[in-house]
């Protein structure tokens, strides 16, 4: 059955201002600049400017927090229907969150030398496998599997010193998660215990901001404090995954821009 006619003429009626339209484009241009920050992460990697390189990953990171909200207030996907504003996002993603710190990875001698290729060619397999699940942003808002945090988990490596076999064995883990079909919430937008997770996120990246100012002598107290957040993270994510019905865990849903 065809939409109601009310309804079409709504659609067809409503056209977008110049000045929504300067919006929409400056929103996908907000996320387009992912990219750039991401290129001088690498150049600071390169330069083994360790600090500067958390330091554009996180301007990154803010970037990707910021755009989808920004998206939505727009109504960018009506604004602009023939701009693929979520293969942007994805583009951009993939690119900071997995090819620049699995570099950071490399360079900065955080794994046995013999399995840092292998390692880093895991996780950009496994990365380009997620980003390409139309179900990897659930319906209720929850990433599926090991969401690559990978800037996360270096971060926490470079700062602890950890041993790199430690390393290694973190890092394969996390390869396989990516296949597991947890749901882990999306701070911004997972409803559940929503406030206090964009609360504890917030303070955990001061703290880790903090942190890298005290390199390379960070408060050890500190930086094991912040991994509570971390704790709290796994655990909502955990209790939110197996109090769901398995039909919800297996069917698959429409992938989402954030």
């Amino acid at each position: 059955m065809g939409q109601p006619a009310s309804d079409a003429a709504a659609i067809e009626a409503w056209s977008p201002s110049r000045r929504r339209k300067a919006a929409a484009w400056g929103t996908h241009l907000f996320t387009a600049t992912g990219a750039v920050w991401g290129f001088l992460a690498l150049l600071a990697i390169n330069r083994e400017q360790w600090v500067l390189a958390f330091a554009w990953m996180g301007v990154a990171l803010f970037v990707d927090g910021f755009d989808g909200t920004l998206a939505r207030r727009v109504r960018i996907k009506e604004t602009l229907p023939n701009f693929d504003g979520a293969l942007l996002d994805n583009l951009v993603d993939y690119f900071t969150y997995a090819i620049v710190p699995a570099y950071f990875l490399y360079q900065a001698n955080l794994l046995p030398v013999e399995f840092r290729l292998l390692a880093v060619a895991a996780i950009l397999l496994a990365s380009a496998y997620q980003f390409c699940q139309a179900d990897a942003k659930t319906d209720d808002h929850y990433f599926k599997g090991f969401p690559d945090y990978w800037n996360i988990l270096v971060l926490y490596m470079f700062l602890l010193n950890s041993n790199p076999q430690i390393n290694l064995a973190i890092t394969l883990l996390c390869v396989v998660l990516v296949f597991v079909p947890i749901h882990y919430i999306y701070p911004s937008r997972t409803t559940v215990l929503r406030k206090l997770t964009v609360t504890l996120a917030s303070l955990w990246g001061g703290t880790m901001a903090i942190l890298l100012l005290q390199y390379p002598d960070p408060n050890l107290w500190l930086l094991w404090g912040s991994l509570l957040f971390v704790l709290y993270y796994i655990g909502v994510s955990l209790y939110a995954t197996f109090k769901k019905p398995v039909t919800e865990l297996t069917a698959p849903t429409a992938a989402q821009s954030p």
